[in-house]
């Protein structure tokens, strides 16, 4: 048996168990890159979506712009298949991996393993307690304020709000919803801050009436936009605040026969939404820069795999690269959406 054999075999056994049988370093051993060869880069996102279409598109552009290998992994059936797409990278090699953890309490050993044999950073959401380098994203709490305050000009005297979100488990989720509420209700910032998802909030004219989870699964996701509709016949705002949640929440809306009478404020890019605030049934959404986000991603592992540091890449010391979120309202949408088409290799209509 060949060295690189025996060691790919050895690493793969490590990994698997999460054992302690393996001990190298992490100056020793992660993304090792040869400054000659092309550094092999992966980026794992945390579901399937049309934000992580997005993603990639900038992943491949990343790929030209820094001379890297890319691939892109996205897991359908959640925690179990992202775990088993990392560990394929490292028995494969690959010299640095971009992940945006399911569960970043429950995976933190498993991005620690990982960053012994790898370049690891974060995207999209953190799992700040892991040994990961940096985290390039947005600060969600941030931009959850900023999707509450697109919430307050489309419903200036309160009322019901139904929010629709994929899991709670991941930290852009709790931060992104508590930013949302915080800013609806009027208080003060505080990331810190978790109302209880399955409890209702009544504060002066506003009443969340709760917090509906999917799991990433569109079927269920529909369903919650139906029921939230049919329990509460004077419900008048929705807010989506995953890719996939506004479209879901506009074919409830339509057949049901509430288009245009209940509120519909989103999250993200999606072309229902965008379509939606060109209609004049979503008032407007908050979007990040998934395209940015894997270009990046990209620029700072290959430049890690070939010895560069954090700094030199532009990654401030705190390890935080703020990719800053924008509101999109019908004003803005023409020029978003043709930036959009065009990072998307696309010709704006």
């Amino acid at each position: 048996m060949s060295k690189p054999t025996f060691f790919l075999l050895s690493l793969f056994a490590c990994v698997s168990v999460l054992g302690t049988g393996c001990n190298k370093s992490s100056s020793d051993s992660a993304g090792g890159g040869d400054s000659g060869q092309r550094p092999s880069v992966a980026y794992v996102t945390n579901g399937v979506a049309s934000f992580w279409v997005i993603a990639e598109a900038g992943v491949k552009q990343g790929g030209k712009d820094f001379d890297a290998d890319v691939e892109v992994l996205m897991p359908a059936e959640g925690i179990t298949a992202q775990k088993r797409m990392i560990e394929d990278l490292l028995t494969k090699g690959t010299d640095g991996i971009a992940i945006s953890p399911i569960d970043p309490e429950n995976q933190t050993e498993l991005i620690n393993k990982a960053a012994k044999y790898a370049k690891v950073i974060t995207h999209d959401s953190d799992a700040p307690d892991s040994d990961r380098l940096c985290y390039i994203g947005v600060d969600n709490y941030v931009a959850g304020r900023m999707c509450g305050e697109l919430v307050r000009e489309a419903m200036p005297e309160g009322g019901k709000l139904a929010i629709f979100i994929g899991r709670l488990e991941q930290d852009n989720a709790r931060r992104r919803r508590q930013g949302v509420i915080d800013a609806v209700l009027g208080r003060s910032e505080d990331p810190t801050r978790f109302d209880p998802p399955d409890a209702e909030i009544k504060e002066g004219d506003w009443h969340i009436v709760g917090t509906y989870t999917d799991q990433f699964d569109r079927a269920q996701g529909k369903a919650n936009a139906e029921d939230a509709i049919s329990r509460h016949p004077d419900l008048a705002g929705m807010v989506g605040l995953f890719a996939y949640n506004p479209p879901l929440m506009l074919e409830a809306l339509t057949q049901s026969g509430h288009l245009g009478k209940i509120k519909v404020i989103g999250f993200d890019e999606a072309q229902e939404t965008l379509q939606g605030i060109q209609d004049g049934n979503v008032y407007g959404t908050v979007v990040q820069n998934p395209f940015e986000y894997g270009r990046q991603s990209v620029k700072v592992l290959a430049g890690l795999a070939r010895g560069e540091n954090l700094q030199s890449l532009g990654i401030p010391e705190v390890g935080f690269l703020d990719i800053p979120a924008r509101k999109i309202r019908k004003d803005n949408l023409d020029e978003f959406w043709a930036e959009l088409k065009k990072n998307m290799g696309e010709t704006a209509e």
